[in-house]
């Protein structure tokens, strides 16, 4: 056996004497158990999912779509950087959507902002696609397209070679492209990365560094 359960322990007693749960002497990877579970992988808030350990390529093209569930104003998304300028980023900055883009000459942004008394933060699931095609922009929320104009027409490829960092990032990996360094708290799912004919569905529980994330289980009323 190689991996931990996913599943929910209680009550457990060794040798007639029950286990405290609630003060153990040391604790990994566990989180509460819920009366509802939806799909949809849980971020607590205090860290990061890190994915493509070899580094991801988003060159000229990239389309990715997700869905996201949060009551905090604030939080990372999604980035991938290099360490010079070139990177891209989504994140969530006073209950908007910012998705930043660098080809190397500068970075643009094309930002939803919901209308009226329409929230982001609400608790509810919606969806997200953010689209870079060489140096167009565009961001779609829920149905609800925007998009930016870039004075960069001459520069068309973000060369990255870095990890994807979901939900947050480590404080000694730099991020040219997200303002905000608070991670997600909350839940995303169904997390595609789209280039050309090849489209790939990330699974969390794959990643190698997940701090603060709960694969497979988003929380309904705490139990």
């Amino acid at each position: 056996v190689t991996h931990s359960i996913p599943a929910c322990i209680g009550s457990m007693t060794i040798n007639g004497k029950q286990l405290d749960n609630e003060s153990p002497v040391s604790i990994f990877a566990v989180n509460k158990c819920y009366e509802t579970v939806q799909d949809g992988t849980f971020f607590d808030g205090s860290g990061f999912a890190a994915l493509v350990r070899e580094g991801y390529k988003v060159r000229s093209d990239v389309n990715i779509t997700l869905e996201f569930r949060t009551t905090a104003a604030h939080g990372v998304l999604l980035g991938i950087s290099s360490a010079r300028v070139d990177a891209i980023g989504l994140e969530i900055v006073h209950g908007k959507v910012l998705f930043h883009v660098n080809n190397g000459a500068g970075r643009i942004t094309a930002s939803y902002e919901p209308r009226g008394t329409n929230s982001l933060c609400d608790g509810k699931w919606h969806k997200l696609q953010a689209n870079k095609s060489k140096h167009h922009i565009s961001l779609i929320i829920d149905g609800n397209l925007v998009h930016t104009d870039n004075p960069y027409v001459q520069s068309t490829s973000a060369d990255t070679n870095n990890p994807i960092y979901v939900g947050g990032y480590p404080a000694d990996v730099k991020q040219n492209c997200l303002t905000s360094k608070t991670s997600f708290r909350g839940c995303l799912r169904n997390l595609v990365l789209t280039k050309g004919q090849h489209t790939e569905l990330f699974d969390f529980s794959r990643a190698f560094d997940l701090r603060g994330v709960f694969p497979h289980s988003c929380p309904g009323a705490e139990r």
